[in-house]
């Protein structure tokens, strides 16, 4: 699989935040994105990201990978929290493929969002409601 291959293509981002902040904002948007990724919000948010994963691997069958070249295949639910768990204490990355939708999935340990690359329709109306009932949204910039 060519990580780079998807990260050239169209995506969506799960996100703490209803839609993408404009550049010119008011608010103070770098001072709450620091709030989310201090303890305990940081947890939270990424408990969060772990459920979304996991019922979507109820769905789809998905490979994940902590550095793009050894991957593992529909992981057990305790490694896949490790896995994200690792990234968010390492503040590096995870990628998750979804074959049969080819599509990708990034989660990096300093952000507040999730990114999914190359968005089938079918694959953004099974997320639209994970996403909602972990209390995050999913948009398109």
């Amino acid at each position: 699989m060519l990580i780079e291959s998807y990260l050239e293509k169209p995506y969506w981002v799960i996100d703490i935040l209803p839609k993408q902040v404009p550049a010119n904002s008011r608010g103070q948007y770098f001072a709450v994105e620091r709030h989310f990724l201090e303890h305990p919000k940081v947890d939270e948010l990424y408990r969060k990201f772990t459920d979304i994963l996991l019922k979507l691997n109820c769905y789809e069958d998905f490979d994940v990978s902590p550095d793009g070249e050894q991957w593992l295949t529909n992981p057990e639910p305790k490694v896949l929290e490790a896995l994200v768990s690792k990234c968010m204490f390492q503040l590096s990355m995870l990628y998750i493929s979804l074959p049969t939708a080819d599509a990708m999935i990034t989660l990096s340990g300093d952000d507040t969002n999730m990114t999914v690359y190359n968005l089938s329709d079918a694959t953004l109306e099974l997320l639209r409601p994970i996403v909602s009932s972990e209390c995050l949204f999913i948009w398109k910039p």
